[in-house]
């Protein structure tokens, strides 16, 4: 997909499932992700819109907090294709700041 998002083979830095269509480690992705990088037009708001469409609320937790996912919720929802993940994700940001303002 162009040399600005591709990485030297066998660095031995694991690619992620839920970027299949782009060669990005998981290292670049964070940084995407963090805000701290963007290529083109892979930005902060794509890499969360990617990794909360595909990968597991496990991997989810693991690169984002809940205060993050919280407040960036209104700006990615229209974006999750998945009407099941969106309301799931519609109740947590829903039901977290008032049952449980303290793990923000």
């Amino acid at each position: 997909m162009g040399d600005a998002v591709e990485h030297e083979r066998g660095s031995g830095l694991a690619s992620l499932p839920y970027v299949w269509d782009y060669d990005l480690d998981e290292k670049r992705f964070r940084a995407i992700l963090e805000g701290r990088e963007s290529v083109g037009r892979l930005d902060r708001d794509w890499a969360a819109v990617r990794l909360l469409e595909h990968a597991s609320w496990r991997e989810i937790r693991r690169l984002m907090s809940l205060g993050e996912l919280v407040r960036g919720w209104p700006a990615w929802r229209a974006r999750i294709r998945s009407m099941s993940r969106r309301r799931g994700l519609d109740f947590l940001a829903d039901w977290l700041p008032r049952r449980h303002p303290e793990l923000l």
